[in-house]
C-alpha cells in the first residue's frame, strides 16, 4: 500500500486516532495536511510526522465547534493547492457521554454541527477535484454505535447514526466517479476519550479503575482493548489502491465486542 503522489488531509490529528492514522499514512508515503484548532499541537505533529519521501507535510488551523470558519480555512487553503486531496479523513472528537433524555437541544445541535455539517464542508470542498481525477478516498472515523448504540452515550450515539447514513448516500453518489467513501468503527481504543470515559464510569459508580477497566474487557471476545495503530491500519487498507471496490460500508475494529454482523 503505497500512496507515493498522493495528498491526505486528516481531521482531528494532534492525538489519538486521527494523530495514528496521520503517521501511517505519511509512513506509506502520503503528503499529509493535519486539520485541528490547536496551531501549536498541529506543528509539532506535523513536525514529527514520517517522511520515507521527503514529504512537505502542514496543517490547517480550524475549530469545528464554527463550520463557518472551517469552511474559509479550507477555501483559503484550495486557493493556494489546487491540486487538492486523494484522501480525506473525517475524524473529531465525540460528543459528551450521558442519558439522551438528558441532552439539551443546543448539544445535539453542536454534535450535529461538528459531525455532519462539517464532514459535508470538507466533502464539498475536496470532491471536486477528486472527480477531475475520477479517484478519491472518504474515510469516516466514526463508532460501533452506528450498528449497536452503546448504553450512556445517547448524543453520540444519534449522531454518528446521521454521519453512517450520510457517508452510505454520498458513496451511493460517488461511485461513478472512482471515489470510495467508507466508515471505520472503532471500539474501546485506548485515546483520551477512552480514558475520560473510564474516569466518569469510576467516578458515578465508585470502582476503582482496574474495575472498570475489567468488565469492559470481559465484554471484548479479544480481551483486551484495541490501539489507535490499529485503527489507522484499516484506515490505510481502505484508503489504498486494494481497495477500489469497496465503498458504502462500516468496517468496526473492535475486537469482535460488536454484536451483529
Amino acid at each position: 500500500m503505497d500512496f507515493l503522489s498522493q495528498h491526505a488531509l486528516v481531521g482531528g490529528s494532534t492525538q489519538g486516532i486521527g494523530r495514528a492514522v496521520a503517521e501511517e499514512l505519511a509512513q506509506r508515503g502520503a503528503t499529509v495536511t493535519l486539520l485541528a484548532r490547536n496551531a501549536e499541537a498541529l506543528q509539532a505533529v506535523a513536525d514529527a510526522l514520517p517522511r520515507p519521501r521527503n514529504q512537505l507535510h502542514d496543517f490547517i488551523v480550524a475549530d469545528f465547534s464554527q463550520p463557518e470558519q472551517l469552511r474559509e480555512q479550507l477555501h483559503s487553503y484550495l486557493g493556494h493547492h489546487p491540486k487538492g486531496f486523494d484522501i480525506l479523513v473525517n475524524n473529531t472528537g465525540g460528543p459528551a457521554s450521558g442519558p439522551l433524555l438528558d441532552a439539551s437541544i443546543d448539544a445535539l445541535r453542536a454534535a450535529f454541527e461538528q459531525h455532519v455539517i462539517c464532514n459535508q464542508l470538507l466533502a464539498q470542498a475536496v470532491v471536486p477535484g477528486m472527480q477531475v481525477r475520477k479517484h478519491g478516498r472518504i474515510i469516516n472515523i466514526i463508532s460501533t454505535s452506528v450498528k449497536h448504540p452503546l448504553p450512556g452515550l445517547g448524543v453520540s450515539n444519534t449522531i454518528r447514526a446521521a454521519v453512517g447514513n450520510w457517508a452510505k448516500t454520498l458513496a451511493n453518489e460517488l461511485g461513478q466517479d472512482g471515489i470510495t467513501v467508507n466508515n471505520v468503527l472503532p471500539g474501546a481504543t485506548v485515546t483520551q476519550r477512552h480514558t475520560s470515559l473510564i474516569e466518569k464510569k469510576v467516578a458515578q459508580t465508585g470502582q476503582s479503575v482496574a474495575e472498570v477497566e475489567a468488565a469492559m474487557i470481559q465484554q471484548i471476545p479479544a480481551r483486551r482493548f484495541g490501539q489507535a495503530a490499529e485503527v489507522a491500519a484499516a484506515v490505510a487498507f481502505l484508503a489504498s489502491a486494494a481497495a477500489a471496490y469497496i465503498t458504502g460500508i462500516n468496517i468496526p475494529v473492535d475486537g469482535g465486542r460488536t454484536g451483529s454482523l
